[in-house]
């Protein structure tokens, strides 16, 4: 009983998550890019890797654009690796994750161009991938811990 309310709980923050990210990266405000349409760049995108990296590290005049910029699109997706593999026991290989978690962040982009007035960038796909790669990371070491505590019990 108390695993099926577990996993229902897990299904739930999944859920949230995901519309919490589609949501950040299709609907709220455009931080850091082309600013919609009246912003330099409008419905744009690049696919060159690493030329924003790049040009966001050596150009930004403040040391904190390329963290939130950058770190930020690997922070986002952390959840994504984490949470599948801990939610979904299928989807416990480290691969499966990175595919869905690439494939993900290629729609949100692909979207962006589409349908927002903002930049698609393969820079994202390459720091949101990284993000969902270090969250299964993170989930099979806390797997592996956890596989190997030994209880006592008196």
């Amino acid at each position: 009983m108390i695993r099926k309310h577990r996993k229902t709980f897990l299904y739930v923050i999944l859920g949230l998550y995901v519309l919490a990210l589609f949501y950040v990266t299709l609907f709220a405000w455009n931080y850091g890019a082309s600013l919609g349409p009246v912003g330099p760049g409008g419905r744009n995108y690049n696919l060159t890797p690493f030329r924003s990296i790049y040009r966001i590290a050596v150009f930004s005049q403040d040391v904190m654009d390329p963290i939130r910029i950058l770190l930020g699109n690997v922070i986002l997706f952390i959840p994504l690796g984490f949470l599948l593999p801990l939610t979904i026991r299928r989807l416990q290989h480290i691969s499966v994750v990175f595919i869905i978690g690439f494939s993900t962040s290629l729609f949100i982009e692909v979207c962006q161009f589409l349908f927002t007035q903002r930049v698609s960038n393969i820079d994202d796909v390459i720091l949101n991938s990284s993000g969902t790669f270090i969250g299964t990371i993170f989930y099979l070491i806390i797997s592996w811990v956890k596989k190997r505590i030994v209880v006592f019990q008196v």
